[in-house]
């Protein structure tokens, strides 16, 4: 296989991607085979059937992959998987997610936390809400919004992905949280 020609700007970024049909589990691992680091949000579910329950993993939402590359490097894969397809923006724009946004939300989505609730970013008002960093406690460094989400009483750290998903964590006492602009002089 000949490599992808690289423009200037063709750095590692996560992409988030979707697959038709269900078929994230299976391009996550064609993409492994190709030394390709790849992120799909999972969660516990409850199977039940005739055999008895069963504790599964499936992905959060379907059809959603996260995709850690070149672009030049997607763009040859594409080529032989054409169900992959980049998530765009209202402006027709791939949505490419910071290292550490995606290291935050990598981190909290794997936990597998029950507590954690998933939205679809227009769900959640973050506009209402403070940027704070988590100084301590097991989510210490967590950067997020800290605001209220429907169905709870008390407010939650948010970590959104602008325009693909959002995971409010667990509780966190407020003493362990301050405002991000405390950071910045």
């Amino acid at each position: 296989m000949v490599p992808p020609i690289q423009s200037p700007d063709d750095s590692i970024r996560w992409f988030a991607m979707r697959v038709t049909y269900r078929r994230e589990i299976k391009v996550q691992d064609m993409l492994k085979e190709q030394g390709i680091e790849t992120f799909i949000p999972m969660r516990y579910v409850l199977k039940v059937s005739e055999k008895g329950n069963k504790k599964m993993l499936v992905p959060v939402v379907s059809s959603l992959v996260f995709v850690h590359a070149r672009q030049s490097v997607i763009q040859e894969f594409k080529k032989r998987v054409p169900y992959l397809q980049y998530m765009t923006d209202k402006a027709h724009e791939k949505i490419v997610v910071p290292d550490a946004q995606m290291t935050h939300f990598m981190a909290a989505c794997g936990t597998y936390n029950e507590s954690l609730m998933f939205f679809d970013p227009s769900e959640v008002n973050l506009a209402k809400g403070t940027r704070v960093r988590v100084i301590g406690g097991e989510f210490e460094g967590y950067e997020g919004v800290f605001v209220k989400v429907k169905g709870v009483r008390d407010r939650r750290l948010v970590i959104a992905i602008q325009g693909v998903i959002a995971v409010a964590m667990a509780t966190i006492h407020p003493d362990l949280i301050v405002p991000i602009d405390v950071f910045r002089d």
